[in-house]
């Protein structure tokens, strides 16, 4: 019995190496290649088979300054200044998710969210998170500010079926996402939380709220040079 656990532990502990590699591997690759397929858009595909996923990649100079910047303000105002994780947001998270007992909250930054979206599921979990934590760390180390966020809006989920500002700017706007004007980057952005509830409720409060929040934030909205 101790021989068999003592192999278990060891097959466990090697499939966990062999994700390491894979994640730093492909951050590797990554680096200097478009990001086509995300782990999100694999999910997608094989819960809906039938289904035609909308992504095209633009790189960084192709994108709307204003839709970056509406990003930032609506999902991390410091992104430029952390390294993969904002403490103060993550302690905030904490404490909601004790008051409330379960995982409510995560308090992720826009470079933990696209750890996520590359690698991993979307279900909350100490173990997605802990994992989430070590993809991100990589990533940080290997990329820059601007790679990550060139990264991010190219395959941030922005409705039914459709990843990427790109593919989203064409499907609400019927124009290049090079092309956004501040409101139409404000209401892609608003969009990030729960983007295939708000794309059938436009007129939900919350959705309004942040709308309304990343207008009064986008100008102060640093930019990773």
């Amino acid at each position: 019995m101790k021989l068999l656990i003592q192999r278990i532990v060891m097959l466990m502990f090697g499939l966990f190496l062999l994700i390491q590699l894979w994640i730093f591997l492909s951050l590797c690759w990554w680096k200097f290649s478009p990001v086509q397929t995300t782990m999100f858009m694999r999910i997608d595909q094989w819960q809906h088979p039938d289904a035609v996923i909308h992504h095209q990649w633009r790189d960084y100079d192709e994108i709307s300054d204003q839709f970056k910047r509406a990003v930032i303000a609506g999902e991390d105002g410091k992104f430029i200044h952390h390294h993969g994780f904002d403490i103060d947001g993550m302690m905030a998270a904490l404490q909601r998710n004790k008051e409330d007992g379960e995982i409510v909250a995560g308090g992720s930054t826009i470079s933990q969210q696209l750890a996520k979206n590359l690698f991993l599921y979307n279900q909350r979990s100490f173990l997605r998170k802990g994992q989430e934590a070590i993809a991100t760390w990589m990533m940080e180390m290997l990329w820059s500010k601007q790679r990550i966020l060139e990264t991010y809006v190219n395959s941030v989920e922005l409705g039914e079926n459709i990843y990427g500002v790109e593919a989203a700017s064409r499907h609400y706007f019927h124009k290049s996402s090079a092309h956004l004007t501040r409101d139409q980057a404000i209401f892609l952005a608003a969009l990030l939380p729960n983007p295939k509830y708000y794309q059938e409720h436009p007129n939900d409060s919350k959705f309004k709220f942040r709308k309304r929040f990343i207008a009064k934030y986008i100008r102060y909205s640093q930019l990773p040079e």
